[in-house]
């Protein structure tokens, strides 16, 4: 079998041709093949080459609060003429703006932020000949050509588009050919096949190593080590058969500041014991009330910001086996990773290409989406991809769009406002003495990253928990259908949003055990999906 050359980080940036597409597998501080994207910099500063490139990456490549770069080492100008992305690198601090938001920003490059699953799709098809995708993923959203087109600056054509199909609406993107793609993995054999050991997902390494193969174009993989001994066939995720150039990397870590946990790649099970608690504020107090509206043995997604702290609250109230967590990067089960580490689980039950697990997340296959807002418009709009303050960066949108499309369920949670607040928090009470100055509920929101007008066509139930009140989305009316004990509806919720909301007729307090430091009592809803005798499945 052909066995692919061990090159060093510059020798594998040195094959990337002038205009080349490159495609690039990483998830933020998870699986980033850092040193192959330092060498491609590295090789533009002192040569001039390659230039003009298109970088693809699903998930956001690098972390700079990790200290890893990602795609800021190739942020430069004259090297990527353009650059589509699923989310891009916030900084150590919000206030922190990378060198691929300033470019991108700037002007200096065309730039696209895609829902990721979409662009995972992008590849699969690319790989496949197939022309693009087919999806309704992001329908009145940024996403839609109507609204941005997933456009992130003034010198970005229109790539997507609406295609009318079977009588139904479309969102149509072609497929991009790839001509080098770099992977990482953590060992090679000799022949190149490459496992996952210790990993802590594998992301879309098959797929971008099929879509650069079938393209005619060349695999570049970066690994921990390698070994004489040939990989018992089950364990290859990535044959060496795709594989073109090895590089060996020893000191990539598995996640963002994480050398190597066991627990992570599933080798080992990690005690919960070693898992700290939330502290008692208000973001434990939303994830509370978040918590509350998940049953025994749901299927349940989970995003990044408040809403990544309920698994904690499940296991204080000895209920952390309760849920599946199903997480964008790839892990089914286990106990997700807070942190720089997101995306990651102690003790997953698998942990499964993240391109099959949009495919799942797309087509609403779990229970219940727990996710956070920034801002809420009057429709029910929630933007979490773009902040008002030109000097804050977030990452942009992820999977946000492809798991809030067809989710039955979906849970907001957030702050009511924003900004500096202070209250008294205990016995069963909140009490609100002086109130963040920015308002969250708006007219119109920074950016649509799901849109209530069409979640509410589709029938998606959907509530926005906050520290004071829960609203539901009724018929597009945000409703307020409960307040916190101690909070006056009027001075500290109508009053305190930009748009009007509507009350319930049967408005209630938010359950007080919410708001005491100690163990709440929570109890699980009774299972969603039961069997009846006949074995058919009652939802």
């Amino acid at each position: 079998m052909r066995r692919p050359p061990i090159l060093t980080a510059a020798q594998a940036a040195a094959l990337i041709p002038d205009g080349a597409t490159v495609a690039v597998s990483s998830s933020s501080a998870i699986g980033c093949p850092d040193d192959v994207l330092a060498a491609i910099g590295e090789r533009f500063e002192q040569t001039g080459s390659p230039k003009q490139i298109t970088s693809i990456h699903a998930i956001n490549s690098g972390d700079m609060s990790a200290g890893i770069d990602g795609s800021n080492h190739i942020a430069k100008a004259g090297l990527l003429a353009r650059i589509i992305g699923g989310s891009y690198p916030a900084g150590p601090s919000k206030m922190a703006k990378p060198q691929v938001r300033e470019l991108l920003e700037s002007g200096g490059c065309q730039a696209y932020m895609f829902p990721s699953g979409v662009v995972y799709q992008m590849l699969r098809a690319a790989a496949a000949k197939q022309p693009g995708v087919f999806t309704d993923v992001g329908i009145g959203t940024y996403f839609d050509p109507r609204v941005e087109g997933g456009k992130m600056n003034d010198v970005t054509p229109d790539l997507a588009r609406i295609e009318q199909l079977d009588g139904r609406e479309w969102i149509y993107v072609p497929a991009i050919p790839v001509d080098v793609a770099i992977i990482r993995a953590t060992t090679a054999d000799p022949s190149g096949n490459l496992t996952f050991e210790d990993e802590a997902a594998v992301l879309g390494t098959l797929d971008t190593a099929i879509a650069a193969h079938n393209n005619g174009g060349i695999v570049i993989a970066q690994v921990k080590r390698t070994t004489d001994t040939k990989h018992p066939p089950r364990e290859v995720h990535v044959p060496g058969a795709l594989v073109d150039a090895i590089v060996v990397a020893p000191t990539q870590e598995q996640a963002g500041g994480i050398f190597y946990d066991p627990a992570i790649s599933g080798t080992e099970v990690k005690s919960l014991d070693e898992i700290g608690t939330v502290d008692f504020d208000i973001t434990k107090v939303i994830a509370r009330r978040a918590a509350m509206e998940l049953h025994h043995h749901d299927l349940a997604n989970l995003g990044f910001g408040i809403s990544a702290n309920v698994p904690r609250i499940l296991m204080e109230e000895g209920l952390g086996d309760e849920v599946t967590w199903v997480i964008e990067q790839g892990p089914v089960g286990g106990f997700p990773v807070t942190g720089k580490a997101f995306g990651a689980a102690y003790n997953p039950d698998a942990i499964v290409p993240s391109s099959d697990q949009f495919t799942l997340l797309q087509g609403g296959g779990i229970d219940i989406a727990l996710l956070s807002f920034m801002e809420v418009s009057e429709r029910g709009d929630v933007n979490v991809s773009l902040m008002r303050a030109a000097t804050h960066v977030t990452a942009g949108v992820g999977g946000f769009a492809d798991i809030t499309a067809h989710a039955k369920r979906i849970v907001f949670s957030g702050q009511f406002t924003a900004g500096r607040k202070e209250v008294n928090l205990g016995n069963g009470r909140l009490e609100i003495i002086s109130d963040g100055s920015i308002a969250k509920f708006l007219p119109e929101v920074a950016q649509i990253t799901w849109s209530g007008s069409v979640g509410a066509q589709r029938g998606q139930q959907v509530l926005y928990v906050t520290e004071r009140a829960v609203l539901e989305l009724r018929d597009g009316v945000l409703t307020v259908v409960e307040i916190a004990p101690g909070v006056d509806l009027q001075r500290d919720v109508l009053d305190r949003a930009s748009i009007p909301l509507a009350v319930a007729d049967d408005l209630k307090l938010m359950d007080a055990r919410i708001f005491t430091n100690e163990p709440m009592g929570l109890e699980l809803g009774t299972p969603r999906r039961t069997l009846d005798p006949a074995g058919k499945e009652d939802r």
